[in-house]
């Protein structure tokens, strides 16, 4: 993925830094190794920041920092990527997580959901369960998705850049020098 492109559109770290949930970890946003922009370190944080998207819970970015401190992975891209649930998404990934709860416990949906605070208080005690685990089980869904499609789409914008070039990948250039070596 091309560096400039992303760190565009990044906070600055001192930004980060001076957030004020963000103020708790003190020292430990001073690693570099939160700031890298990286295969490893995008694709984990992307998956990182989807998965505590769809966790229903407050102070999401904070879990996401602390979980991109943790890992060592780019810490604004986790953080940007938990506002994949914002006031307009929130809704439906909540339901989705809802039906997908219920159905991997196998309890009936209840008949009239509604999407308003009054009506989730009241029934709280009954969708607790098949939300939370509905939640946790499209955030690994959404986590390993993300993950996997940055890996695959860095992937291919390194090829395209090598072609272009004119290079090839050290593993390629082997392959074909044994290739050519067998043929001899």
């Amino acid at each position: 993925m091309p560096r400039k492109f992303i760190r565009r559109y990044l906070p600055s770290p001192q930004r980060l830094k001076e957030h004020q949930y963000l103020r708790i970890f003190g020292t430990l946003l001073g690693s570099p190794n939160l700031w890298h922009l990286n295969r490893r370190s995008v694709s984990g944080a992307v998956a990182v920041g989807l998965f505590w998207a769809f966790i229903p819970m407050p102070f999401q970015m904070v879990a996401a920092a602390a979980t991109a401190i943790i890992l060592r992975i780019n810490l604004p891209i986790a953080v940007l990527m938990v506002w994949v649930s914002n006031p307009f998404t929130m809704p439906p990934l909540l339901y989705i997580s809802y039906l997908v709860g219920s159905w991997l416990l196998d309890t009936p949906p209840i008949p009239h959901f509604r999407m308003s605070m009054e009506w989730i208080s009241r029934s709280m005690a009954v969708i607790w369960r098949p939300l939370y685990f509905g939640a946790v089980v499209c955030g690994l869904l959404a986590a390993g998705l993300g993950f996997f499609i940055v890996r695959l789409l860095w992937r291919l914008h390194l090829l395209a850049y090598l072609k272009q070039r004119g290079l090839r990948l050290p593993s390629l250039r082997r392959r074909k020098s044994e290739e050519n070596k067998m043929e001899q």
